[in-house]
């Protein structure tokens, strides 16, 4: 098992690589959910977003998946149960690389801004 630091370095590898060989004006689509440890959430998915916007994509939506048809989230009102609430949704990151020589100014909230 990775630690989250581990993580967020490997799917940064991934989203360079990601930006590398998509075509410009293209789409890449991420589908990831966050996590908890020892009863405690842990933020995957903002991790996730900030690795592929580093790499240089824009981000044209952040859908948010519900998961209906999961026991676990059948039962994720039943806190006192648990001593915690499940997770009942997963992020689908919709990420566009600019085309070459693309003005993206227009883009600049959607996009790496530090």
């Amino acid at each position: 098992m990775y630690s989250i630091a581990e993580f967020a370095q490997k799917i940064w590898k991934v989203a360079v690589e990601c930006i590398r060989v998509l075509k410009p004006g293209k789409h890449c689509a991420v589908l990831m959910g966050d996590t908890r440890r020892n009863k405690h959430f842990v933020p995957i998915t903002p991790r996730v977003l900030m690795s592929f916007l580093e790499a240089g994509f824009i981000l044209r939506e952040d859908i948010i998946k519900l998961q209906w048809k999961m026991k676990s989230t059948r039962e994720k009102w039943f806190g006192k149960k648990y001593d915690f609430y499940l997770i009942g949704h997963e992020h689908l990151y919709v990420f566009r690389k600019p085309e070459a020589g693309e003005k993206v100014t227009k883009f600049r909230e959607s996009m790496k801004w530090w």
